[in-house]
């Protein structure tokens, strides 16, 4: 039987390509948890609100997977961890809609057959396209998205995980 693993050899650190998918993975569930949490306590249906919690538990427990790898980052250093400002939260809520409704359009146009609907969906996608590079731009224009600066787009996951985590 063939394995992926390869206990003998030790990395020194995460590749890049891991390391930008472990800072979306957080800064997603970052948002989503901190929104969760925010809401929760609106949710009236004993059920649904049952699920709330196991999605607060779930995240929460990933959150803490994930960054006990963020030490293995290339050149991730750490700063002192800060509040998150709100603004970054909003940004942040709005950046993640727009890539997942880019992603989501994207799969809906293959499957569309009528052409119609086809034309309907790509003018969505390329609204959806155009407000993800107006809110990225947004954010880092104003160094909410460093995404030039590994080591400060790294802290700043850091910081906003344990601040969803610590509400």
């Amino acid at each position: 039987m063939y394995t992926y693993d390869r206990p003998n050899q030790q990395q020194q650190h995460l590749a890049w390509h891991e390391t930008m998918e472990m800072h979306e993975l957080t800064a997603y569930q970052s948002n989503q948890l901190i929104h969760f949490k925010m809401t929760v306590d609106d949710v009236k249906d004993p059920q649904l609100h049952a699920l709330y919690v196991e999605a607060i538990q779930s995240v929460e427990q990933n959150l803490k997977e994930l960054l006990q790898y963020y030490p293995l980052a290339p050149q991730g250093t750490r700063n002192s961890l800060k509040d998150i400002d709100l603004t970054a939260f909003y940004a942040g809520q709005l950046l993640g809609f727009a890539k997942t409704a880019v992603r989501s359009y994207a799969i809906g146009i293959t499957e569309t057959a009528t052409p119609q609907l086809r034309a309907t969906l790509q003018k969505q996608l390329n609204a959806c396209i155009a407000l993800h590079g107006k809110v990225f731009y947004f954010m880092l224009e104003r160094g909410l998205y460093p995404s030039y600066d590994l080591p400060k787009l790294l802290s700043n996951d850091v910081a906003t995980a344990n601040k969803a985590l610590s509400l």
